[in-house]
């Protein structure tokens, strides 16, 4: 081991084992920068000029975001959205149509607030289209559109059952290529008549990168390997050198008898 090219062949050994090492430890650092949470100031309220935009899809950094928002809602076009939970129990949201008047114009969708059975809903929304038309202030979290759900056979064909912006465009009444958001609002305050929407805060999960964990685990047995690959061609020459010295006495013993 001490001989000089073995000493060199250890050196080189270690220098492709530390290439190893960093390569691992270059994925192990992936893995936990992927893992790390971007925490998002969702509680705080934002203009939602500043969150998104009509026609455009809902970012991931909007989604979950409390905004305010002005504009006139529309009277008529309130409809309401079955089988909504609220903390647990399935019940009916009211959902009306807002022009936007202090953002980029366009239709937004609001839900006014959670009912437990339909008739509450709808007197609600009654109640609602009937004072609607003048300018208000809506605070509440911003959720992307959902997508539409075709109602079982035996249910009402215009049943809603999600929050669908395609789908409500198509009820609001002489509703045209005008601009949308693709996107609605809980609102934090509900409409006379109604619950709060129980809207928590979105929750933020990490997820460790395990691809990239093996990766760096498959670096460090590389560079392990690269030093016993060292042991064993050395541990292999001194097996021939012995051999050779036992095979050499074996014959001089032959010769001298």
């Amino acid at each position: 081991m001490l001989r000089p090219r073995w000493v060199l062949a250890l050196l080189l050994a270690l220098g492709i084992a530390a290439g190893f090492a960093l390569l691992g430890q270059w994925q192990l650092e992936r893995a936990v920068e992927q893992a790390v949470v971007q925490e998002r100031p969702t509680e705080e309220v934002r203009p939602l000029a500043d969150v998104a935009q009509p026609d455009g899809p809902t970012e991931q950094a909007a989604t979950g975001q409390r905004v305010e928002v002005t504009g006139r809602f529309v009277p008529g076009d309130t409809v309401i959205v079955e089988g909504r939970l609220n903390d647990g129990v399935a019940g009916y949201w009211p959902v009306a149509h807002l022009e936007v008047t202090d953002a980029a114009p366009g239709g937004l969708p609001v839900a006014l607030g959670w009912a437990p059975d339909l008739e509450a809903a709808q007197e609600a929304a009654d109640r609602f289209d009937a004072r609607a038309g003048d300018e208000a202030t809506v605070v509440g979290r911003f959720l992307p559109s959902e997508a539409p759900m075709t109602p079982d056979d035996e249910a009402d064909p215009n049943a809603m059952q999600t929050v669908a912006v395609a789908q409500l465009i198509n009820v609001w009444a002489d509703y045209d290529d005008r601009p949308v958001y693709f996107g609605y609002v809980t609102a934090t305050e509900p409409a006379a008549g109604l619950e709060a929407i129980s809207s928590p805060p979105p929750e933020e999960s990490v997820e460790l990168n395990w691809l990239n964990v093996f990766y760096a685990v498959e670096w460090v047995v590389f560079a392990g390997f690269a030093i016993f690959l060292w042991y064993r061609l050395v541990r292999d020459a001194v097996e021939r050198e012995r051999d050779a010295a036992e095979a050499e006495a074996e014959t001089s013993d032959s010769v001298s008898r």
